[in-house]
C-alpha cells in the first residue's frame, strides 16, 4: 500500500507538473522519505529523466481519467477497486518507459524538493510533446 500512496502523490505531482488542472487530492498525506530523496537528486541520468518526463504524462492522463472514477465510485469498496486498477495502469505506464517504479518515486520526490531539477524535467517533458509530431 505504501508503494501504491507514494506513486498515486507522484502522478498528481506530475499531473501538476505537466501543467494540467490542479485535481483535489484526497490523499495530502506528506512524503515521509524527503531526506533520501535530497541526497540522490543529483544521481539521476538525462535519461533517468526524460523517461520520468514521458512516464508522467501518461500517468497525468491515467490519473485525469481515474480521479473522475473515483469521484463518481460509491462506496469503499469501490473507490478501492478503483485506486487498485488506477495504480497498476500507472506501474504498467512507468515500467513501459524503461524506469522502475521505485526510480520514478524517487525522481518524483526529488522534484519537490528541488525547484531547478523540476524545471529541468518540465523543459525535458515540453521538448518531447514538440517532438512527437509526426
Amino acid at each position: 500500500m505504501q508503494r501504491f500512496t507514494a506513486l498515486f502523490s507522484a502522478a498528481l505531482l506530475s499531473a501538476g507538473l505537466m501543467g494540467s488542472m490542479a485535481h483535489a487530492q484526497e490523499n495530502t498525506a506528506g512524503t515521509a522519505e524527503q531526506a533520501p530523496a535530497e541526497a540522490q537528486a543529483q544521481n539521476f541520468s538525462d535519461a533517468q529523466l526524460q523517461k520520468f518526463a514521458d512516464a508522467s504524462k501518461q500517468i497525468a492522463v491515467i490519473s485525469q481519467d481515474y480521479t473522475k472514477q473515483l469521484q463518481e465510485a460509491e462506496g469503499d469498496e469501490a473507490q478501492q477497486s478503483v485506486r487498485q486498477e488506477a495504480n497498476e495502469k500507472m506501474v504498467e505506464a512507468v515500467e513501459n518507459s524503461g524506469l522502475e517504479v521505485d526510480t520514478f518515486n524517487a525522481i518524483g520526490q526529488a522534484i519537490q524538493q528541488d525547484p531547478e531539477l523540476m524545471q529541468r524535467v518540465q523543459q525535458m517533458a515540453q521538448g518531447s510533446a514538440e517532438g512527437q509530431g509526426s
